[in-house]
């Protein structure tokens, strides 16, 4: 668990300090005040995390360096960056890919996205609900549920180096195409690992809508942004859509993720309509949980998961929704390849040419935004990365604010386990969001600079 809460003297009863957050990725602090009276005196979500400038990395680079740099902004969501980053650069200097390389893509996705889950649902979430400090006591006292979970993720590892080269920073993704292609025999060995893991993952659904009740029960509307297509449960593409607004071209990013900088952060804030908004598997689910497979939408009527969803805790259980539908369509596509063939093809042509573009891949935490602009030579000359953490700040602290009252009168140590429970539900992906530099006192200043209006509550980029 966190470190310990602090005691402080005076007029203040409670104080929690959780001082780093533990079983998120990064560096993020809850601090929360109660006075005697039970009113909440401070209530701040804080990102100490040092910056990472990977926007300036990508200036004066070559299209075929820059989804590898991309990839390295995060080991958890490095084939997502990778995909954004290829849906940009096609989009500037206008490459057009195969039917094939479209599914394959699709299909790494699909594995990064399982990867990514089963981690967050099963070392770093279930732990709280089965009351253990971290996953390593669960090796004894929930030995089988762990197994369940480890098998599937497994599964998502091999899932991800027979599509994309290797589990992690894919080497086969490249503008146009694939260096290199998965052999049908690769093919037939992921089918199998994918039918295998549908009972290792019903046994993960029973787990979960089991110990269900323990997640605090809190609810706050917000706004919920996400991919939507019209063909399919919107993750590699489609438009913009809001829970609050019309939908819109992924090239009109900026008016829907409308970033900022606060005092407290060294990563960005945003937000939408009129004020946070939340991305990730909940917000996915609000949206689009019409479109869900079969698999998907049995493994929500047992998790108790219906739209619209407004407890920011049940992000969990939207995500091992999203596992099984991810499983199922797999499947589906896998058997697609398999019935048409793999067919030997050369990349997409590359020409060198000014242009501009924007890519847009729902990554484990949420929508990622991708845009750059290249010169006549094929060098990049402007990058801007939206990160989903980044979009989820805002939204963090609101649930805080909103929920720190409603615990005011329980212990501290029952006030830090609900609130450490509330951020982690987010998954949060700190390292990634960090891209702000306090250079002077009453300054702050970005690797880059974009035009905008006045962001109330922030300094604009």
């Amino acid at each position: 668990m966190a470190k310990a809460v602090k005691e402080k003297t005076g007029g203040t009863a409670k104080k929690i300090d959780v001082h780093y957050l533990t079983r998120v990725e990064g560096h993020g602090n809850i601090i929360a005040e109660v006075d005697d009276a039970g009113t909440v005196t401070a209530c701040r979500w804080e990102i100490p995390e040092a910056p990472r400038f990977f926007e300036a990395m990508m200036l004066g680079r070559g299209h075929e360096d820059v989804h590898h740099i991309a990839s390295r902004i995060c080991g958890i969501c490095s084939i997502g960056h990778q995909l954004a980053s290829l849906q940009a650069t096609e989009e500037a200097l206008g490459v057009v890919v195969s039917e094939q390389t479209l599914i394959l893509r699709k299909l790494a996705l699909h594995g990064e996205n399982i990867q990514s889950h089963l981690l967050h649902v099963g070392y770093l979430v279930l732990p709280d609900l089965l009351g253990a400090d971290s996953v390593i006591p669960l090796a004894s006292t929930h030995r089988q549920e762990l197994l369940h979970l480890v098998k599937a993720r497994a599964m998502s590892n091999e899932f991800c180096r027979i599509v994309s080269g290797r589990t992690t920073h894919p080497q086969r993704l490249m503008v146009g195409g694939m260096t290199r292609l998965p052999t049908e025999e690769d093919m037939v060995r992921l089918r199998r690992i994918l039918v295998e893991a549908m009972p290792e993952m019903m046994a993960v659904v029973d787990v979960f809508a089991a110990v269900k009740g323990n997640f605090p029960e809190f609810t706050r509307e917000t706004e919920y942004v996400g991919l939507t297509s019209p063909s399919e449960y919107g993750l590699y593409w489609g438009e913009v859509a809001s829970s609050k607004a019309p939908r819109r071209p992924a090239a009109l990013y900026q008016d829907v993720a409308k970033e900022y900088c606060v005092p407290t952060s060294t990563a960005k804030w945003s937000r939408g309509v009129d004020g946070p908004y939340m991305v990730g598997a909940l917000a996915r689910f609000n949206i689009n949980h019409a479109q869900l497979g079969q698999a998907g939408r049995a493994a929500a009527e047992k998790l108790g998961l219906k739209a619209p969803c407004h407890n920011p805790y049940y992000i969990s259980l939207a995500q091992i929704v999203e596992v099984m539908h991810s499983i199922e369509d797999s499947i589906k596509l896998t058997d697609h390849l398999l019935s048409r063939g793999l067919r030997p093809e050369a990349p997409a042509p590359v020409r060198a040419v000014p242009g501009r573009g924007v890519g847009a891949v729902e990554v484990p935490r949420g929508i990622l935004f991708h845009a750059y602009e290249y010169d006549e030579n094929g060098r990049m000359i402007h990058a801007d990365c939206v990160i989903p953490t980044n979009q989820n700040h805002a939204n963090i602290q609101k649930d805080l604010e909103a929920l720190t009252p409603l615990l005011a009168r329980e212990d501290k140590a029952s006030i830090e386990l609900k609130l450490s429970m509330l951020v982690r539900a987010y998954d949060p992906c700190i390292s990634c969001s960090a891209h702000n530099l306090d250079l002077s006192a009453g300054e702050r200043s970005l690797v880059r600079f974009v035009p905008a209006g006045s962001i109330p509550g922030g300094h604009e980029k």
